[in-house]
């Protein structure tokens, strides 16, 4: 008796999205293999080039040295200055515009320099032939594309197969075929015909130092590579038949050339050309590669349905994070409007208008300690508490939501010395102020602060954007106390950026909103108390610009000692900056009044003082000794997405109020922190290309009067390599000696260039080296530029020489060119071209020549420099000097914007490493977004504080929709704290994904306080706040 069980094929037993996943790529049809047919015409055009020519070369090296250096002088800056840009998109638009510029430039530059054929290598291709190839070509893919879609349309292939196709990525592939059909042709011949080829004796020169047996080695292998080459031609491109064969093509096929031996040619032969069969290889390649991309397999019989493929987009979809902010970027205008908001505060506010007195002024000020404004108790009755601490987030979108995302977690996991420690999500999170940067704004709280935090947490179904809370705290329905609630809460101080509009993006989005993500903010003042459990308070100070607390605050935070805080109570303070290091760093003394507090109040029970500002991790204890200590512990945590600061520039740190410290944790390690500076040498203007509209008119207004050099006959004249330099050198110095007794405009720069560098030097600094640093970082600047100056122009004044550059005329051969190619490569028997320069009255010819000429602009300097050299300054019009100095402008940015951000970054390597001065400056500029971290405290059943500080080494750059958030968020609870993944975005790779990566840099724990320190007794009366 048969089974019932029916037979299970093997596609039955597959997934039908695992094999969508086989058989389509993880992006929308990249065309990949376009990317691979460029390679591999490229690197058959170098062995197909090298081998014809690496003979001719060698000989003709000895001659053409100064050539290939300028070939390689000029394609190696323009590599440098477009480096940043390679593979980004046109956004931003600076980075489109220097594609068109440089190739503009750039080929105006090697259209003057002699020919490759000149040289001894043979380039040439049949331009005829090209043309012929490439519109034939883009013919073809047209009318297959329409016929593909064609059979789309009516439901013969897969709905995939409907995306219409790149036109760049048809022409890029015709191209490609094109290109390689006519370096076929140029160095196999269109018949695979084997010729023999004698190699000449080899002159002496740069190769006479080899003994003759190694030439003769060297040539050997030269020969035998073009014998390899030839049998490449004869073998895998011979003729593919006869065109007798194909009646229906012999109208369509290239056929052979004549074969011509000994004086007599042989009949045209019927052999179908290598040619055609190449070009219909390529083609057929392209055809077959697009129809399996789009149709394979399962998807051609199982189109993807519309749910499926918005599913799809979906899991495709991408967060809308912002880059770090560009701290050195001349376009910036969020930087100037920084800048100018931080004049405005300095200059208006501090000591004229303070927030933090109109918040004192509108508050219902109490006899009684205890303010509901100010002070906050919904914890303290609790039996243990967990409650984080991180800072300055709000920078970078990626580095912003892997902190927010860590934070969000249920619980995390973290391996540690062979042992799993899992700590449960915080009851309380404390944010310690620069909540986005640059400055504050609409658009940088909602999209630096805002954004990646409701990407991790999302607030309630009910809450909206552009609610505003009048009386806070505004619980969720049902509740009338926030002891009531459980989710999660947050409290926040400002830093100095929220304070550069005088606080009012913090008091709106701050004081005056409820939720920041699912965090739950009922705070309404910009400093605020927190009583916790087993005795434990926090007090969040707000220090604004002062960098200390005002009168109101201390009356505040003083009566709450007296009236709230017991004598066995513990106290951790947390400001925005970490005064003990700042004060050490800058040799200075500041926030008087929270000094006072902690020792004239506090009296030994400030166990912890934690801060941000610095954006990384440090922590100081103190040494047991007989000095009182007032503070037990110094933490530094503000890794919260902000660009990483060093920690060896404050390794030395060991005192505050008395009481010796010592360092028992930082991150990154002071080793670690020291080598990423060598980044500044690296990468500067990698990171900081916006800085070469700063840098490269600083260098050109350095190097204006320089030119033109019209007296270079001495360098070029020297007969060894040593003289070359020395003459070199020697011109470099004169051309300063000049600038400093004629040139007004280049010494006015330089002036102003040194007097800035001397106020950059940080203020720690003495007066003496501030000057001695400020006149070394002008001088490497301007011998750069002069140098920078006098490469360009040897490099023209060599091209004058060699005739490659016309010195006078009307800066037209270049359209001569044009018209010697097109009447050689396109005759005119008909005269078509006269009857059209009459047709549009001469406008025919004149735009091209016009255009042609304003394209041309190394001539149109060589023109100007050759009649400025001749005539003097004076005998050019004002118009004809503005051209000289723009054309010159054109070029030498390009060659110094590289050389300016490798001379600022090296400067800053060496201030920060050597000096350990301008570690803001010096850090800012790497823009690093790696190394974030936040602290978790823990007030146990004992009433000890365990303290945890979790990191993430590398933050992730791509992410992708959760599928576990995606499926859950189905159920829609109502809140996304009660969520088991309530974070959206996860890391593409899994291993990189910060729950997967946190790892533990810190951990202690401060003891419960059982009695009163003995060196301090109750103190008497309240005391007053410093002014």
């Amino acid at each position: 008796m048969g089974s019932d069980k029916q037979t299970v094929g093997l596609l039955d037993t597959l997934n039908m999205e695992t094999m969508r996943t086989i058989f389509t790529h993880t992006y929308p049809y990249p065309h990949e293999h376009s990317r691979h047919a460029v390679i591999a015409v490229f690197i058959g055009c170098l062995f197909f080039i090298s081998s014809d020519n690496m003979h001719t070369l060698i000989q003709k090296l000895d001659s053409n040295i100064k050539w290939w250096s300028m070939y390689a002088c000029l394609l190696g800056f323009f590599y440098f200055f477009s480096s940043p840009f390679i593979g980004k998109t046109i956004k931003p638009s600076y980075s489109n515009f220097s594609r068109w510029y440089i190739a503009w430039i750039l080929v105006a530059a090697l259209y003057h320099l002699p020919s490759f054929l000149s040289m001894g290598v043979d380039m040439r291709m049949n331009l005829s032939l090209f043309l012929s190839i490439y519109i034939s070509s883009i013919l073809f893919l047209l009318v297959f594309h329409i016929i593909f879609i064609g059979l789309w349309y009516i439901g013969l292939v897969a709905r995939v197969a409907g995306r219409r196709p790149a036109i760049l990525t048809i022409l890029q592939n015709c191209a490609v075929i094109s290109i390689a059909c006519c370096v076929f042709y140029s160095h196999c011949g269109n018949r695979a015909i084997m010729k023999e080829k004698t190699t000449e004796r080899m002159p002496s020169g740069w190769f006479s130092l080899w003994k003759k047996e190694q030439r003769n080695s060297w040539l050997a292998k030269f020969v035998r590579m073009n014998e390899f080459k030839d049998q490449v031609c004869s073998s895998w491109f011979a003729p593919v038949g006869s065109a007798n064969d194909y009646p229906f093509l012999s109208k369509w096929v290239i056929y052979g050339e004549l074969t011509c031996s000994g004086g007599s040619c042989a009949e045209s032969p019927a052999e179908i050309s290598p040619i055609y069969s190449l070009w219909a290889t390529f083609i057929g390649l392209y055809i077959a590669n697009y129809v399996v991309e789009r149709s394979t397999g399962w998807a051609l019989t199982h189109p993807v349905s519309q749910k499926e493929s918005e599913k799809l987009k979906k899991k495709q979809m991408q967060p809308d994070f912002l880059d770090m902010v560009p701290w050195y970027s001349g376009t910036s205008a969020d930087l100037f409007k920084t800048v100018f908001d931080l004049l405005v505060s300095v200059t208006v506010f501090v000591g004229r208008f303070d927030m933090r007195m109109m918040q004192a002024a509108m508050s219902r000020v109490e006899d009684e300690a205890k303010q509901e404004d100010l002070l906050y108790d919904q914890f303290s009755e609790r039996e243990e508490l967990w409650f984080d601490f991180m800072a300055d987030t709000g920078d970078g979108g990626n580095s912003s939501y892997s902190v927010a995302k860590l934070l969000a977690q249920p619980s995390l996991r973290i391996h540690s010395n062979d042992s799993v420690i899992t700590l449960p999500r915080s009851n309380l999170l404390l944010i310690g102020g620069d909540l986005a940067y640059p400055n504050p704004s609409e658009f940088t709280y909602e999209r630096r602060l805002f954004r990646p935090f409701e990407y991790a947490l999302q607030p309630p179904l009910w809450y909206k954007e552009e609610h505003i809370a009048v009386n806070k705290p505004e619980l969720p329905g049902g509740m009338s106390s926030l002891k009531q609630y459980d989710g999660p809460q947050c409290f926040l101080i400002p830093g100095n950026h929220d304070w550069f509009d005088g606080l009012q993006t913090f008091m709106r989005y701050i004081c005056h909103k409820s939720w920041l993500g699912g965090w739950f903010m009922p705070q309404k003042k910009s400093y605020f108390a927190l009583q916790l459990p087993k005795g434990w308070w926090v007090f969040g100070l707000d220090l604004a610009l002062h960098c200390d607390i005002d009168v109101y605050q201390f009356k505040f935070f003083s009566e709450l000692i007296r009236k709230k805080v017991g004598e066995y109570d513990s106290v951790i303070i947390m400001t925005h900056e970490p005064n003990w290091l700042l004060d050490w760093y800058w040799n200075d003394v500041t926030g008087k009044n929270v000094t006072h507090l902690i020792r004239d109040h506090l009296r030994g029970r400030c166990m912890l003082r934690m801060a941000g500002d610095l954006h990384h991790y440090m922590r100081h204890s103190y040494v047991p000794s007989a000095k009182p200590v007032y503070v037990q512990h110094l933490l530094v945590n503000g890794c919260g997405g902000a660009f990483l600061h060093p920690t060896h520039v404050f390794s030395n740190f060991n005192s505050l109020y008395g009481t010796s410290y010592e360092s028992k944790a930082s991150y990154p390690s002071f080793e670690d922190s020291s080598r990423i500076a060598l980044g500044n040498i690296l990468k500067f203007r990698k990171k900081n290309w916006q800085f070469d509209f700063i840098g490269g008119i600083i260098y050109f207004i350095l190097a204006f009067s320089m030119f033109p050099q019209c007296k270079l006959d001495h360098i070029l004249q020297d007969d060894t390599f040593s003289g070359h330099i020395k003459s070199f050198f020697g011109t470099v110095w004169e051309a300063f000696i000049y600038m400093l007794g004629h040139s007004y405009v280049s010494s006015a720069g330089s002036f102003i260039l040194l007097v800035a560098a001397i106020i950059f030097v940080p203020s720690k600094v003495s007066r003496k080296r501030k000057v001695i640093i400020g006149v070394l970082h002008v001088s490497a600047h301007l011998s750069s530029a002069l140098i920078l100056m006098l490469l360009m122009e040897l490099g023209i004044e060599t091209c004058i020489r060699h005739k490659l550059l016309a010195t006078s005329g009307h800066h037209h051969t270049l359209y001569e060119w044009y018209r010697s190619v097109e009447s050689e490569h396109f005759p005119d028997p008909s005269g078509l071209r006269p009857r059209i320069e009459q047709w549009t009255f001469g406008l025919y010819p004149a735009c091209i020549k016009y255009l042609m000429s304003a394209f041309d602009i190394p001539e149109v300097m060589a023109v100007s420099r050759s009649d400025i050299c001749h005539n003097g300054m004076d005998s050019v019009s004002r118009v004809g000097a503005m051209i000289y100095y723009a054309s010159v402008f054109l070029y030498f940015w390009v060659f110094s914007t590289p050389i300016v951000s490798l001379v600022f970054g090296s400067y800053l390597y060496v201030c920060i490493n050597w000096l350990h001065i301008h570690f803001d400056e010096a850090f800012s500029s790497l823009r690093i977004a790696n190394y974030k971290s936040f602290t978790r405290f823990h007030i146990n059943l004992k009433g000890d504080l365990e303290v945890f500080t979790l990191a993430v080494d590398k933050v992730p750059k791509e992410w992708k929709v959760d599928p576990k958030w995606e499926g859950e968020s189905k159920l829609q609870p109502s809140f996304s704290h009660q969520r088991r993944f309530p974070s959206k975005w996860r890391s593409i790779s899994s291993q990189q994904d910060p729950v997967s990566s946190v790892k533990i840099v810190d951990h202690f724990v401060i003891e419960r306080t059982l009695k009163p320190t003995s060196h301090f007794r109750p103190a008497n009366g309240n005391g007053s706040a410093a002014h």
